[in-house]
């Protein structure tokens, strides 16, 4: 993005702002700054006028002047074709040197004396801004003949081009870059909107009609201008050249012109172009062309594409007669999307419009009218034709607080509430705490609170804000998912490391075993509709009957040892999902082989629950009758994690086992997500030695070891590191009372322990058992 700073001057007042300033401000608020070049106009080169011109009686391509510089009058001769009397020039007197090192002296041309030359816009050091001499006019300000023009402000400017980020669409103009700094000078903005007066003007209405689809998402508006004696400004043309764009026709070098300091883009159209032969009428429409893009059209002509591309044919090429002139703003997702989709040609134009063009569609046409007006005798029709799509600002909330932890420092609310309302947001719905903010329309890179507070840090100015230490914790970029998926991954692995094979079924089972078996079953409002067989007709709601069926199947087939779990998804009566784990083990705990002689024992109740143990780690068993007949009545119990039940563990029912042809078979059955799966933590062991003590106890047949084990946990002293039942034995004499013992381990953090230590926590186990259930060692 190239500017000027007489262009900037324009739009905001730096009369009183360096060029250096100027420009370490624009990098202080992220418009960083590529290049910065000045004009350095020699001296003794002044402001001239041509008084008298006449041919070169010697040369045809020669001119023979008089030329006012002020002090005196000299006589040029000249070969431009564009000199003529009248003319207010730039003349280079004698003693000048010009930036090429040629030095101006007298000489005779052809036998006529010479003072001095009438410069080109080359020749100065400014480019190639027109053919022949320079034209100077009202346009570069005030000046007086004979004044150096290195003291006005266009012929001393500054070039500066900007390296722009692509979010900064809003800064593709002059306006736009004015914008910023107008926040960070605290400046106003010179806003250049006019009021045109209607009287005695013709509507636009008598000679454009303009027809419409909806929903083009496309804000469009036309101004129509009789042109006569159109003279495109010596200004106009020293700008683009110093953008370094130039168009064909003066028409068209004012619309980029126009454009590229509004900020709004704009096109001039051939009136002749809508109009049909011996009409008066132009008619255009907007509609979506073949390839879905919002087109202007007349009859079966494309004019063009808008934010995309201007066809050759509707462009304007003349300086006398009516124009129309059009200004268009397209969201810049909307465009870009759709070129990202079809891929057509594009015109210069597509690059401001896909970044974001100024959406303030007025003052690009005001200002274009007022360059128009002011540089012709044209006419300007009343009145604009227009089509808009409605707009609803983005709104944004941020506290006070919020801002200063996230900037680190406490900025003042008035100033962060000036620097907003300088950049164009809107902050009057905000209250004492916090901000309301309305995005303004050309911001469309600002979409949350941290642009918002970028916004204001940019302004203020990072070396504006005091450093800190700052503690920076990343957040765990795992999430629920992620953990959810490694704990099933983990139980599964460690199934499949104890030895037993997965099994994966339907989500669907047969209802009128589930009834069989009195598991509950989906209510018949919610029921499947159009079950895929009938022996799949309803959501299951326990995997139970899945694995007997798969191991059924297995011993059918010879197995004499199966043993499978599954994973999955369970539904209540309410089709409410939740996920089980489903574990069983049939016939023999090991292979036949020489270690057991052909002879493998069967799975047992202990046996089935210290592999279940090998899986989910370590539990407690209570008795427990479970609420379905799978299972045996006297060997069923439920699995407490932590004092929380997870699931059931039982033999199931002889009946059922020889239905399935299945032999002495054991299954649980757990809430998959009450299993722990966290990380392991790491304890404090002693370093001393552990004593261990058995106990055998005399208690009823009848009575419940957790009840034993209740009043030993009461009991017990802090050197009692755990207990746990090693045997169990009953005769005759005995009776209806069993002997259970009891091992116990000891150990001390502080000591080895004594046998005083020893003996004293063990009275303490036997006096409670004694009091409380009347039990004593045998």
């Amino acid at each position: 993005m190239i500017i000027t700073k007489s262009w900037l001057n324009e739009w905001i007042d730096l009369s009183a702002i360096s060029t250096d300033k100027l420009v370490k401000t624009l990098n202080s608020i992220g418009l960083e700054v590529d290049s910065v070049s000045t004009y350095e106009i020699p001296q003794k080169i002044v402001f001239g006028r041509v008084v008298e011109c006449v041919k070169h009686p010697e040369a045809d391509k020669l001119n023979i002047c008089k030329v006012d510089v002020g002090t005196a009058t000299h006589q040029i001769v000249c070969g431009a074709s564009n000199v003529r009397a009248g003319l207010d020039v730039v003349v280079a007197t004698v003693g000048a040197v010009m930036p090429d090192g040629m030095v101006i002296k007298p000489v005779k041309l052809r036998g006529v004396e010479s003072e001095g030359m009438i410069c080109s816009s080359r020749e100065i050091g400014l480019g190639d801004v027109q053919d022949g001499i320079i034209e100077l006019d009202s346009s570069i300000g005030k000046y007086s003949i004979g004044q150096e023009i290195s003291t006005n402000s266009i012929f001393s400017d500054d070039i500066i081009e900007i390296e722009l980020t692509a979010n900064r669409g809003d800064c593709l103009s002059i306006r736009g870059i004015a914008r910023d700094l107008s926040a960070a000078f605290d400046k106003p903005l010179r806003e250049r909107n006019t009021k045109e007066s209607e009287e005695k003007r013709v509507g636009i209405g008598r000679i454009l009609t303009l027809s419409h689809e909806n929903n083009l998402d496309v804000n469009i508006r036309y101004k129509a201008v009789d042109l006569k004696n159109l003279d495109l400004p010596f200004i106009v043309k020293l700008r683009l050249t110093q953008i370094e764009d130039k168009k064909e026709s003066d028409v068209e070098s004012l619309m980029l012109y126009a454009t590229h300091s509004s900020g709004v883009i704009l096109r001039a159209y051939s009136f002749g172009f809508f109009c049909a032969q011996n009409e008066t009428m132009a008619k255009a429409s907007l509609c979506r062309d073949e390839n879905g893009f919002a087109s202007i059209m007349a009859k079966d002509k494309k004019a063009s594409i808008v934010g995309i591309i201007q066809e050759n044919d509707s462009k304007v090429a003349y300086n006398e007669g009516t124009v129309l002139i059009e200004a268009t703003y397209i969201p810049p997702n909307v465009i870009s999307k759709k070129m990202q989709e079809k891929k057509i040609s594009a015109g210069s134009m597509y690059y401001r419009a896909s970044r974001g063009s100024e959406p303030d569609l007025n003052q690009g046409l005001d200002y274009c009218i007022s360059v128009i007006e002011s540089n012709s005798d044209s006419l300007v029709f009343g009145g604009t034709i227009e089509v808009g799509e409605p707009h609803e600002d983005k709104m944004i909330s941020v506290s006070k607080k919020e801002i200063d932890e996230i900037i680190g420092a406490n900025i003042d609310k008035a100033k962060i509430t000036k620097i907003l309302k300088n950049l164009g947001f809107n902050t009057t719905k905000s209250s004492a705490e916090s901000f309301v903010i309305s995005v303004p329309k050309f911001r469309h890179d600002i979409s949350n609170r941290q642009d918002i507070v970028e916004e204001i840090v940019r302004l203020v100015g990072i070396d504006n804000i005091p450093s800190k230490p700052f503690t920076f914790t990343e957040d765990n970029g795992l999430g629920d998912d992620y953990f959810r998926y490694k704990k099933r991954q983990t139980y599964r692995h460690k199934a499949a490391y104890s030895g037993f094979f997965e099994s994966i079924h339907f989500v669907f089972d047969e209802k009128r075993v589930l009834e069989e078996f009195g598991f509950e079953t989906i209510d018949e409002n919610k029921e499947l509709l159009n079950p895929i067989v009938n022996t799949l007709d309803t959501l299951r709601s326990t995997l139970l009957t899945g694995l007997l069926k798969a191991a059924s199947n297995n011993s059918k087939n010879g197995y004499s040892s199966v043993k499978l779990f599954e994973v999955g998804s369970v539904f209540n009566s309410q089709r409410e999902e939740s996920l089980k784990m489903a574990i069983l083990f049939c016939g023999d705990r090991e292979s036949d082989g020489l270690s057991n002689s052909g002879k493998p024992l069967k799975a047992d109740f202990a046996f089935f629950t210290k592999k279940v143990s090998d899986i989910i780690g370590a539990f407690e068993l209570s008795a427990f009758e479970t609420k379905h007949t799978l299972s045996h009545p006297f060997q069923s119990a439920k699995i407490l994690i932590c004092g929380e039940v997870v699931g059931e563990l039982f033999r199931v029912h002889p009946s059922v086992e020889d239905s399935y042809d299945l032999d002495i078979t054991y299954m649980c059955e757990l809430d998959f997500e009450k299993l722990p799966c966290s990380l392991k933590t790491a304890k404090q062991t002693s370093k001393y030695q552990a004593s261990f003590r058995d106990l055998s106890i005399v208690m009823p047949k009848e009575m419940s070891y957790a009840k034993v084990k209740s009043v030993i946990d009461s009991s017990a002293t802090k050197e009692l590191v755990r207990f746990y039942p090693v045997d169990k034995y009953s005769d005759e004499l005995l009776g209806d009372n069993m002997s259970l013992s009891i091992r116990f381990v000891l150990q001390s953090f502080d000591k080895t322990l004594e046998e005083d230590d020893i003996t004293k926590s063990m009275d303490s186990v036997l006096n409670a058992l004694k009091n409380e259930l009347g039990l004593g060692i045998r």
